[in-house]
Parts: structure tokens; C-alpha cells; sequence
């Protein structure tokens, strides 16, 4: 399904108020899509959490990404990129999904947007440029030298092709996770100290409930000890009773006689 201009629908919205709604492609080969399956995975990963926050999808292309954040619930979306046939292919999307009034806009370098920016900050940052032309790392090394461009337990996921992967020496982002779906990979980042701080959370649930599940057992211990004292107890009413009896017998005997 195509147009005169040679833009070309090959990409849709997977699930929210937009769902099932075509995307435009961008005109040419400059912008990095992701597929649907890899975007299905990204959000599911992301769960509830995208909701109410704020987005910003640098080298945009066709917004799919941000335009699927706001579908899923997302508060508002900043689309940054350079090239005008793809802001222009992003508003197109945008009005296709009805999610314009949630969106802002930008024609304007990614890596000067990041190094200027002084609003609010962002809770998820995606990252996909062009390959092969070692933009994400520069783009990942701007956001690491700001922290104040991402949100408390903010999110920074970069799209990029295996083959471009280097070894990066980051001060406040740490790498937490990561996923491969065919060409496309997935690196997970997030605020280092952020980071610890729900470990730290996640140690002091796990020690609680292991408090309260040894608590459990010193219970049925008690519970326990204490049908043990009623069985001595009952053991030692018979012992009673059956000296009772021997001393009926004698009492017999003396009398027998």
C-alpha cells in the first residue's frame, strides 16, 4: 500500500487508544524503523509503567515509537530529527492517530537538542539514528553527562544493530538489560544510583518476607511444643490411674486374707 510521493505504510500502532492504525514511512532509507515484533517486546517490557510519563523520541523518523508510548497512555512526547521529510512524516502520524494535541515537534539536531535542553525532564529517552554512523554512542555519552535530562528511575533504551556495539566508560548510566529480535537490538540503560536504590528495595522486601516466614515457623513450633506438653500430660493421668489400681489390688489382698 504506497502514495504518489513514494511513502510507503509498513508499519501500524500495536495496542492502545490508537491501536491497529497505519504508520507512514519516511521517503528514502536515512531513518532506522523498528519492527513490529521489537516494538511489541519494548512496550511489554515497559508495561503500565509508560503511563503518565513523558517521551523523547530523538531521531525520530516516522515517531513510532513515541507515537506508541502515547497510545499506551504516555502524558506527552517531544519528537526530535533533523531531516524535514521526517517531522513532516511525524506530524502525518500524529493527526493520523489523533495524538497531536500530546505531542510536540522539533526539526532540529538531535545532539544540540540534548546539550540545550532545560525543561522538564524525561522518564523514557529512545535513541535510534541512522546505523552505522556512530551517533548512538555519541547520543547515549551527551545523556549520560546530563542527568538532569532523565526522570527519577527513568528509563534509556538505544536501538542499534549488533555490529555497531562498542565498549562505552559511562558515569551515572549503567546497562541493566538487553534483548534481540533478528537485526534489532535493544540496550536497557538507567541512572546508576537509581539503579541501587531498588536493589536495595528489593533485598529489604525479600528479607522481610523471609522474617515473616520464620516467624511463621516459630509459631507452629510453639503450637507444636504445646501438643506435646498435653500428650505428657495425658501420658501422665494413665500412669496415675494405673497406680490407683495397683493399690485397689493390694487393698483386695489385705482383705483376702
Amino acid at each position: 500500500m504506497g502514495h504518489d510521493d513514494g511513502t510507503i505504510i509498513i508499519m501500524r500502532v500495536t495496542t492502545g487508544s490508537a491501536k491497529g492504525r497505519n504508520l507512514l514511512m519516511v521517503p528514502g532509507d536515512g531513518t532506522r524503523p523498528i519492527t513490529d515484533r521489537a516494538k511489541q517486546a519494548l512496550f511489554s517490557i515497559l508495561g503500565d509503567w509508560i503511563e503518565e510519563t513523558r517521551v523523547l523520541d530523538l531521531f525520530a523518523g516516522t515517531g513510532g515509537i513515541g507515537i506508541e508510548a502515547l497510545s499506551r497512555g504516555a502524558e506527552h512526547a517531544v519528537f526530535i530529527d533533523l531531516n524535514r521529510k521526517a517531522t513532516d512524516t511525524v506530524a502525518a502520524n500524529l493527526r493520523n492517530t489523533r495524538l497531536e494535541k500530546q505531542a510536540t515537534v522539533e526539526r532540529t539536531d538531535s545532539f544540540l537538542f540534548l546539550e540545550r535542553y532545560r525543561g522538564k525532564p524525561f522518564h523514557f529517552i529512545y535513541v535510534a539514528p541512522p546505523q552505522y554512523q556512530g551517533m548512538w554512542h555519541k547520543a547515549l555519552l551527551i545523556i549520560d553527562q546530563r542527568p538532569d535530562l532523565l526522570a527519577k528511575y527513568g528509563v534509556v533504551v538505544v536501538q542499534i544493530h549488533h555490529r555497531e556495539e562498542i565498549p562505552l566508560t559511562l558515569t551515572h548510566l549503567e546497562e541493566y538489560d538487553r534483548r534481540k529480535y533478528g537485526s534489532v537490538t535493544l540496550i536497557f540503560y538507567a541512572n546508576a544510583q537509581d539503579l541501587a536504590e531498588e536493589s536495595e528495595e528489593e533485598d529489604e522486601i525479600e528479607n522481610d518476607e523471609t522474617d515473616e516466614f520464620e516467624d511463621d515457623d516459630f509459631e507452629t513450633d510453639d503450637d507444636d511444643v504445646e501438643d506435646g506438653d498435653l500428650e505428657d500430660g495425658d501420658d501422665d493421668d494413665l500412669d496415675d490411674d494405673d497406680l490407683d489400681d495397683d493399690d485397689l489390688d493390694d487393698d483386695e489382698s489385705e482383705k483376702s486374707k
